[in-house]
């Protein structure tokens, strides 16, 4: 029974190390002319809350920590990275339509406003990403005033 039992953990060790060669590629790119900071005036509030609690999963630059790379936790961020940036891609706001980036300006206030956003595992993690009843109000009233502002472009381009 103890010469199984130790076999087991060897067989568990030596495949937790083997696991460590395969690692998902690094969400690490430069910041574009694209970038939501480069293309709208974003208050240095907002580019905080964002900084905090949106980019990582939500752009092109993901700022890694030690778990980060330890498998298989890393295969895990990485898929919540790729789902992040599939609904929404901070980095590429500036080759979005104007409704598009509408509609995702609302999904990100009612994110925010239900709590959904950003997920339990990242908040419990980063404390920094945890938004406040403040934060989330100013992010709201910014996502708002800034649907205003891209609406009464099109309008005026039109």
């Amino acid at each position: 029974m103890r010469k199984t039992l130790r076999l087991v953990g060897i067989i568990l060790v030596l495949g937790l190390v083997i696991l460590q060669f395969f690692q998902p590629e690094k969400n690490q790119e430069e910041r574009t002319n694209k970038h939501i900071f480069e293309v709208e005036q974003v208050p240095a509030n907002i580019q905080t809350v964002l900084s905090n609690a949106c980019l990582d999963c939500h752009s092109n630059t993901t700022h890694y920590t030690w778990y980060n790379k330890i498998a298989p936790v890393s295969w895990m961020v990485n898929e919540h990275i790729v789902e992040g940036k599939d609904e929404l891609n901070l980095s590429e706001w500036g080759d979005m339509d104007v409704f598009e980036k509408i509609t995702k300006l609302e999904e990100v206030c009612q994110e925010a406003e239900r709590k959904t956003m950003p997920l339990k595992s990242y908040r419990f993690i980063h404390p920094k990403a945890k938004l406040n009843e403040e934060q989330i109000s100013e992010l709201c009233d910014w996502t708002t005033k800034l649907s205003e502002e891209l609406l009464a472009k099109a309008i005026a381009d039109q």
